[in-house]
């Protein structure tokens, strides 16, 4: 058990992302883009993305949501339908449309970039073009005084896509289960991170760990979990996301869950996310509408 224990231990002293050298002294801007990413599938990114933007606009932000992942569940799990949704993302990555012909406005109170299948397609079309890291950035750059808050749902790998929402972003959210080879995972993903660092965003950093699908029932949640708090600190989020049947349901629905069930524990959580992502940036003392 010992044993065990050292080898967790060491795993865990791994991720500690270093602080990037010769950062970005770009000027200060009012808006934060985060991209929500794991390499490992099925954590709650895309649940995160949709109810972390939904929570944010609800206390009166200005967000846009990106949705770069060709499955398009954020897509529908905003309301909007994946066949109707044109033009995407992809002709926006691809320069046949503008950010303004793509960008949907919600019901939600947020806009969205959508996606499609036809998405899956561009990392193909991508390889081919200058700047092909730099696409989605530079599409990005006459909207962004427009959001406070830009939210990237990204694929759960590390292809062109991914790479885009990376060298776009500020920080990236990280939502991670509680669980032994979720460690494994978050080793690969800082060392990802550092890469990406070093070659394409300097600025880039670890916004924070988001602990989702959370059981209190698992001696193993609880052990990783206090893992998780003991090595990453501050950069572990407070908020925790429970297992939540409410939370499950929304997508079917075609909503956030704090449009679907607001009183639920899922929406309350979220909802509490979002307050804390409001106060980290208070504290940091950058500027807000």
């Amino acid at each position: 058990m010992a044993k065990l224990q050292r080898k967790r231990e060491s795993e865990l002293a791994s991720l500690h992302p270093e602080a990037p050298e010769n950062v970005e002294k770009a000027s200060v801007r009012k808006q934060k883009i985060f991209a929500v990413t794991n390499q490992k599938g099925g954590v709650g990114k895309t649940t995160t993305a949709v109810n972390l933007s939904a929570s944010l606009a609800a206390l009166g932000q200005r967000v846009l949501m990106i949705d770069l992942d060709p499955q398009g569940n954020a897509t529908t799990g905003c309301g909007v339908h994946k066949r109707e949704a044109l033009p995407t993302v992809y002709q926006l990555l691809i320069g046949r449309s503008t950010f303004a012909e793509v960008r949907l406005h919600t019901e939600f109170g947020f806009d969205i970039l959508p996606a499609n299948r036809e998405l899956a397609g561009a990392e193909v079309e991508l390889i081919q073009m200058e700047r092909r890291e730099y696409r989605l950035r530079d599409a990005l750059a006459p909207a962004l005084a427009d959001y406070d808050f830009i939210l990237m749902d990204c694929p759960p790998a590390l292809n062109l896509l991914t790479v885009n929402g990376l060298a776009a972003a500020d920080s990236v959210i990280i939502p991670m289960q509680c669980e032994y080879y979720a460690l494994e995972g978050l080793s690969d993903l800082v060392a990802t991170l550092k890469k990406v660092r070093s070659h394409l965003n300097s600025r880039l950093q670890i916004e924070g760990l988001l602990r989702t699908m959370y059981d209190p029932r698992s001696t193993l949640t609880q052990q990783v979990s206090a893992e998780l708090d003991s090595h990453f600190g501050d950069k572990v989020y407070r908020t925790i996301i429970p297992r939540n049947v409410r939370l499950a349901e929304a997508p079917s629905y075609a909503k956030p869950v704090t449009f679907f069930d607001r009183n639920s524990r899922g929406a309350q959580a979220y909802m509490a996310l979002a307050q804390e992502v409001l106060d980290r940036r208070a504290a940091t003392g950058e500027s807000q509408q």
